[in-house]
């Protein structure tokens, strides 16, 4: 025999969990503080300059 569900409470914990697993995720993605945005943002800058600085520049024609 299967179990009785009481769908009204079943959605009601559906809508729960499903708020909780968005509210995680946002938790992740905006729950930084300033100081840590930025300096996560100054890291990739300098990788960027490093990476742009040690690049080799094939647009110049290979003397012969």
């Amino acid at each position: 025999m299967a179990e009785i569900v009481n769908l009204r409470q079943f959605r009601k914990q559906k809508a729960r969990s499903d708020a909780e697993k968005t509210a995680e995720q946002n938790r992740i993605a905006f729950g930084r503080t300033k100081a840590e945005r930025n300096l996560t943002e100054a890291e990739r800058d300098k990788a960027a300059r490093h990476i742009e600085g040690h690049r080799l520049d094939r647009d110049e024609p290979e003397p012969a």
